[in-house]
Formats: structure tokens, C-alpha cells, sequence
């Protein structure tokens, strides 16, 4: 059976992909916010997913660049050390990676090569070991630190991809189609999954976060294994579902993405949102 098909039988296409929609709903507002004012002149939120000031108000920082900042030996103005307060508090509550599911532009690019690979049944490549992005993340504060400039930045595939929509620099777009054909020749979610150092900051900043994902009905899991498929992360699926570990039904491993899918894709209503301390199981 194809994947997802019990899922559409049971609640309908849309319940099936509601949080897919709603992850797409979310990415194109965040960007539409930065991308309005030098497309139309409504300048809501100034600056880019780096760093920002909406309605003139609300400063928002990305608290791995404020790091890679400090450790270049510069000390970024006020306005940034709030800005990245806000958001380092919003992440450490919902899950640091959230970001990588909600907001991040790249996702979209890194989940339609990871569709296309399910669907074209192509199993090439190596897939590096995920404590590889930790490393990634380490060499970029110590590079930071080493030459007193953000190095990351200059390759960012987050930054590069604002940056093309808003000026057309579409010489730029070959990093980011670098990333999406690495994902799909090469290593299966070889990038959002292993090499990006931002996905590890956010892994590493909402590991004790509240908003979890819980495999509160296991007992009603078939073994259709769809969740293993869809997930973006499915190691972190094995020990919540499996008792594996643990015998809390709760997935607290912080490389979850809280991106819903694994809520979607199951006829059986295995999965749901709920917070850290609810320990409720059907098994």
C-alpha cells in the first residue's frame, strides 16, 4: 500500500495532511513578511530571518548568529541581545526545532527531494552520521572565533535563499540547489537530518522544551511503519512507539521536529500533540 493511504481512507486528504498545510501555510507567511516590504513597499518587518525589527517594535534575533557573533569578539547592539532573548525563550518553550518544520525556507526545498526519492524508489547514496551537524555547528564557532567574521553566513542556504528572492541574485540559488540535489542523489534528509549546523543550535536549544509529540494509542500501531517513512528524523519515532528505552509514550529525543507529520500519516491516531509532563499511555 502506498504511504499514507490509510490515513486518507480514514480522515480525508486534509486530515491527513493537515499539519503538511499548515507547516506550508506558516513558512510562506514568515517569508512573505520579509519579502513584502522590498517587493511592494510595506515595510511590516524590516531586516531577514537573522535578524529583524516588526512594526518598528519587536526585535528578533537568531540566537545562533548572536552566538556566532559573540564568538568573532564583537558584541551585538541592545536591541539584537533582546531580540535574541525573544527568541531563544519562544524556541526553548515550543522546541527548538520547530524552526526547522515551521519556519525555515530550506525545508519545503529538502522535503520535495525527499518525496521525490520515495516516489522514484531510489535508495543511492551515504548518509553521513548525525553527529556530524554538531561538528558542523562547533568548526563555525571556532572558525567565528579564529577569524572574527561569521563564515557561516556566507553560506547559509537560509540566508542565500532570502537574499536570491529579494535582489534575483540567481547565482546564489546554486547553493541551494546543492543542498536539494544532495538530498535527492545523494544522502536521504542528508542535509536538514546531518550536515546543518542550524538544525543542531535548535536541536541543542529546545531539548527540555515543552510541546512534545506522543505515541499515546501505541498499542492501536498496525506496523505499517508510514511514521518510520515520513519522518524527517525517524530514529527519535522508535523508542516512544517500541518502549524502546523508555517507558514514556512522549518522543523527547530534541532532534524532533514537531513537524506533525507522523501525526498525519497514521490511520490509527497513534500520535498527537500534547507537553513534556503527560505521561498518559494506553499501554
Amino acid at each position: 500500500m502506498t504511504i499514507g493511504q490509510d490515513a486518507i481512507r480514514t480522515k480525508g486528504w486534509l486530515g491527513a495532511h493537515r499539519f503538511l498545510v499548515l507547516r506550508r501555510l506558516s513558512q510562506s507567511t514568515v517569508l512573505l513578511a520579509f519579502l513584502i516590504g522590498p517587493w511592494f513597499g510595506l515595510w511590516w518587518v524590516k531586516g531577514n530571518l537573522a535578524s529583524s525589527l516588526t512594526f518598528g517594535v519587536l526585535p528578533l534575533t537568531d540566537p545562533y548568529l548572536f552566538v556566532q557573533t559573540l564568538a568573532a569578539g564583537f558584541m551585538p547592539a541592545s536591541a539584537a541581545l533582546i531580540g535574541a532573548a525573544v527568541v531563544l525563550g519562544f524556541y526553548a518553550l515550543l522546541g527548538g526545532r520547530l524552526y526547522c518544520a515551521w519556519v525555515c525556507p530550506v525545508n519545503p526545498l529538502t522535503d520535495l527531494a525527499a518525496w521525490l526519492r520515495r516516489r522514484w524508489g531510489l535508495k543511492s547514496g551515504r548518509v553521513p552520521d548525525s553527529a556530524t551537524r554538531y561538528w558542523v555547528l562547533a568548526g563555525s564557532l571556532l572558525t567565528a572565533a579564529a577569524t572574527g567574521t561569521l563564515v557561516w553566513e556566507w553560506v547559509n542556504p537560509v540566508s542565500i535563499l532570502q537574499r536570491s528572492l529579494i535582489f534575483g541574485l540567481s547565482g546564489s540559488v546554486l547553493v541551494v540547489g546543492a543542498v536539494f540535489f544532495y538530498d535527492l542523489l545523494v544522502a536521504s534528509r542528508g542535509w536538514c537530518g546531518h550536515l546543518c549546523p542550524m538544525g543542531a543550535f535548535y536541536g541543542l536549544l529546545g531539548q527540555k522544551s515543552l510541546l512534545r509529540v506522543t505515541a499515546r494509542q501505541r498499542s492501536a500501531c498496525d506496523d505499517c511503519m508510514d511514521c518510520f517513512a515520513i519522518c524527517p528524523e525517524p530514529q527519535v519515532i522508535r523508542p516512544a512507539l517500541k518502549k524502546v528505552g523508555q517507558e514514556s509514550p512522549l518522543i523527547l529525543d530534541r532532534d524532533c521536529t514537531n513537524c506533525g507529520r507522523c501525526i498525519d500519516i497514521c490511520g490509527r491516531d497513534v500520535f498527537h500533540f500534547t507537553h513534556r509532563f503527560d505521561q498518559r499511555s494506553d499501554l
